[in-house]
């Protein structure tokens, strides 16, 4: 077959920078945003939570063409933040958040797993 292999769809060449800023002309304070090598999941994820945003007036994403993996999400804000700014506020109050989720399963994992270790060994109550 000649298709590439699935994970290089999504991995950025050398050279290829992973996201592109255009602001666009149309609207003030307002970029486009290109993200090479993603998809939905990202666009969706990204424009909901940007829309969130207290400076942000709006925000969307696009997918041109399904076996292009690009997506282009467009925001505009009031003018006391740069689109940029915001983008760049969304995404690490979302890396914030999805580390605490992580440490939080984390957690919940060993909790779970030295419970089953008790039970398994009798349990605090010497039951065998």
């Amino acid at each position: 077959m000649n298709a590439p292999d699935r994970f290089e769809l999504f991995l950025v060449e050398e050279g290829e920078k992973k996201i592109t800023e255009k602001p666009f002309a149309g609207m003030s304070n307002t970029s486009d945003f290109i993200l090479l090598k993603e998809d939905h999941t990202l666009g969706n994820l990204l424009s909901e939570h940007l829309k969130m945003h207290r400076n942000v007036m709006m925000a969307g994403y696009k997918v041109a063409h399904p076996n292009v993996p690009e997506v282009m999400i467009r925001v505009q804000t009031d003018g006391t933040k740069t689109p940029k700014e915001v983008l760049v506020e969304v995404c690490s109050n979302l890396l914030t958040a999805y580390n605490k989720l992580g440490r939080d399963l984390t957690a919940e994992y060993e909790l779970r797993r030295m419970v089953g270790a008790g039970d398994q060994d009798g349990g605090a109550n010497g039951r065998q």
